[in-house]
């Protein structure tokens, strides 16, 4: 696991490569994407067979431990609410 990272920017660059990264999408359309974009259920790439990979990649680049009871659909329902799951994860 990699050092987890010690500020909120560092998170959300994470965030945003690991999404770009697991889901095929372009860099530019990521950096795009604002607390409201809505990601689970709106983006095609982001379907019930990419969440293993999307939170097996977020725990290998922040250094966490994601349990399988903190995964829901709420957090993965917009761009806001995974960046705040995973700051919450890593912030502590």
């Amino acid at each position: 696991m990699a050092a987890a990272p010690n500020d909120g920017l560092e998170v959300e660059a994470t965030l945003r490569a690991v999404l770009a990264d697991v889901l095929g999408l372009d860099p530019a359309r990521v950096a795009g994407f604002r607390e409201e974009t809505p990601l689970f259920g709106a983006l095609p790439e982001f379907d019930s067979m990419a969440v293993a990979g999307l939170l097996t990649e977020l725990e290998e680049r922040l250094g966490i431990l994601i349990e399988d009871h903190e995964v829901d659909a709420d957090m993965m329902e917009t761009f806001g609410a995974l960046l705040t799951f995973a700051r919450s994860k890593t912030l502590i």
